[in-house]
């Protein structure tokens, strides 16, 4: 989509160059390609003074904290710093019927799922909802195969550049990756958002659910809150009391208390009881924080 220097990373180990790694097999530059991305890359690959004045600047910066977004961390940053774990990981079964197919795409809101046979270790390749949609939906009938419709995928190391990925995503016109470990099994799973959003902050979508404010009722006792919500202010809405003396220089947002509570990032879907009878239910949360959190009340989580 636009012209793309020479990358100084290296392509893959066994892969010889190719239209992935910027230059074409005989180490010719690739021809002029237009686009956004395309002018993306060639701000990441630049001189290599710009490289080294980037670099100068990540290691100003505290190695612990999660790095601000920007174009350096297409380059400092590897996969397996951006992958959803294992874990996390929404994936379909090949011999997934027609319906369940449907509500796993409902329930999850996804565009696309991994397919795999037995177990996630053995990927198929991709489903896509648009092509779901146009041959089993808008009341059509027909019998319902899956495999003709799938999709291939990426598959790349957890110590690849997330600059190299987001260059082969590029060119190879595909927005999903699964993470291979060193024995072949599937580690984690990456999507191109995932890797724009290093540079650019979060991207919230038309389907992504939209608050008018940091929380919402969502009946009596139950709130939808987002996580970086200020406790003092949680705790005035609720009426609950939720940190402690010690904690309140410590802890600011809702998303810190529960970080304090349980010593790690939870997964989605976790509940985590409080020692006032509140319980937290994680909604939304990605490897690297919390985003949305479902707090019930002492008498609500009794129930």
């Amino acid at each position: 989509m636009s012209s793309e220097p020479r990358s100084s990373t290296p392509p893959l180990r066994g892969e010889p160059a190719g239209t992935a790694d910027g230059v074409g097999g005989d180490g010719r530059d690739l021809p002029s390609q237009r686009g956004f991305l395309g002018r993306f890359f060639g701000e990441i690959f630049g001189s290599e003074d710009e490289r080294g004045e980037d670099e100068a600047a990540a290691e100003d910066s505290s190695p612990t904290a999660h790095p601000a977004p920007g174009m350096v961390n297409l380059r400092r940053m590897r996969v397996d710093d951006v992958a959803i774990p294992k874990v996390e990981i929404v994936a379909a079964p090949s011999n997934i019927s027609l319906d369940d197919l449907v509500e796993m795409f409902r329930e999850h809101g996804f565009s696309r799922i991994p397919v795999f046979r037995g177990t996630l270790d053995s990927p198929l390749g991709l489903i896509h909802l648009k092509d779901l949609a146009l041959k089993h939906g808008f009341g059509k009938g027909g019998r319902f195969t899956l495999r003709p419709m799938l999709r291939p995928l990426l598959y790349v190391p957890p110590s690849m550049p997330i600059g190299v990925l987001l260059q082969q995503m590029q060119q190879k016109r595909m927005h999903m990756a699964l993470v291979i470990d060193e024995y072949g099994g599937v580690d984690g799973l990456v999507t191109i958002e995932d890797l724009i959003e290093q540079v650019i902050g979060e991207i919230e979508d038309e389907h992504d659910e939209t608050e008018g404010g940091l929380w919402v009722s969502e009946k009596p006792g139950q709130w939808l809150i987002q996580a970086r919500a200020p406790l003092s202010d949680v705790e005035a809405e609720t009426g609950l009391r939720l940190g402690s003396e010690d904690q309140d220089e410590e802890i600011d947002t809702l998303g810190g208390l529960i970080f304090m509570m349980t010593g790690r990032i939870p997964l989605r879907g976790e509940v985590i009881g409080h020692d006032s009878g509140a319980e937290f239910e994680v909604v939304d949360a990605d490897p690297r924080r919390i985003k949305r959190v479902r707090l019930r009340a002492p008498n609500v989580a009794a129930e």
